[in-house]
């Protein structure tokens, strides 16, 4: 069966999450188990109980995400190892999970490198005043040429129909009033912690590229495909540095995404919520999707 893979990236988190997977699957039990001794504290626990606001923190949501993502690839394939993936992506900290799933690296290798990277953009967050807005129902041009009038940026393609900017918090709110001037029907502010994917996670970038100088990192076997160039890797050394840039840069899921559907298979989501099923549901209804975010599913 041609399938392709995809992983779910920061916002999809809520407490609760994957207690039933640890509970009913040894395979996502090791997983769990893993994180918590490579980490040297009960990740887990923050998973399955919260408190919110502890889950929320990058620091702890995008090793959090990574390794529930991981789990539930773990939990499938004791099930279904017969489904290979032909390709994968990830949005922003999913693209750990693709990179994991494709074999780039190992768990460990993944897991330690989104600690660092949530730690890099809580302080670069700290630094800045930042925000983000998502804007639905709107060609790209325009929001494009908002974004320059208000010195603000793209930070996600997502689908046709949803694209996010980001920012400084006021040029933002400045942009989604000027959308709204030009017809545009919704654009909203978001609740996050700072200007994801803009220029003011410029330092984030930096220090998380001098992290992956070093890092155990190989080309994936299976093709993955990066949300800062929406395309392959052709060297680890290129790997690297679209992971760096892609702290600082726009994500280009909705080329991602046609690009792997283009090679007709159905599309399996790994990762707690259902965010990237409903993108793609907008964006090529006709693919068939299917989510593991639970031990049912």
């Amino acid at each position: 069966m041609k399938a392709f893979f995809v992983f779910s990236g920061q916002g999809a988190q809520f407490a609760g999450m994957g207690k039933d997977l640890y509970e009913g699957s040894a395979e996502a039990k090791k997983v769990f188990d893993m994180a918590d001794e490579i980490l040297g504290y009960k990740l887990s626990k923050i998973c399955f109980e919260g408190p919110d606001e502890e889950l929320t923190r990058s620091v702890n949501c995008q090793p959090a995400i990574y390794t529930f993502s991981c789990a539930a690839l773990a939990a499938f394939k004791a099930l279904h190892g017969d489904i290979k993936p032909y390709g994968c992506a990830g949005l922003s900290l999913g693209e750990y999970g693709a990179l994991y799933a494709g074999g780039a690296f190992d768990f460990e290798t993944g897991l330690k490198l989104l600690q660092q990277r949530g730690s890099f953009m809580e302080e670069a967050c700290a630094a800045t005043d930042g925000g983000m807005a998502g804007v639905m129902g709107s060609d790209a041009e325009t929001v494009r040429q908002a974004c320059g009038e208000c010195g603000v940026f793209v930070a996600n393609y997502n689908s046709p129909a949803q694209i996010v900017i980001s920012g400084e918090k006021d040029k933002v709110s400045a942009a989604v009033e000027l959308l709204k001037s030009r017809g545009v029907k919704r654009a909203v502010m978001l609740n996050v912690a700072g200007a994801f994917h803009s220029p003011l996670m410029a330092s984030a970038g930096e220090k998380l590229a001098a992290v992956l100088k070093n890092a155990a990192i190989k080309l994936p076997e299976i093709p993955v495909y990066h949300n800062f160039t929406a395309a392959t890797a052709g060297s680890v050394e290129e790997l690297k540095k679209n992971l760096a840039d892609q702290v600082a840069g726009s994500v280009r899921w909705e080329e991602c995404a046609r690009k792997l559907a283009a090679g007709g298979g159905m599309m399996i989501e790994f990762g707690p919520g259902s965010v990237l099923t409903g993108l793609m549901r907008r964006t090529i209804p006709e693919v068939k999707y299917f989510n593991v975010n639970s031990f049912d599913s």
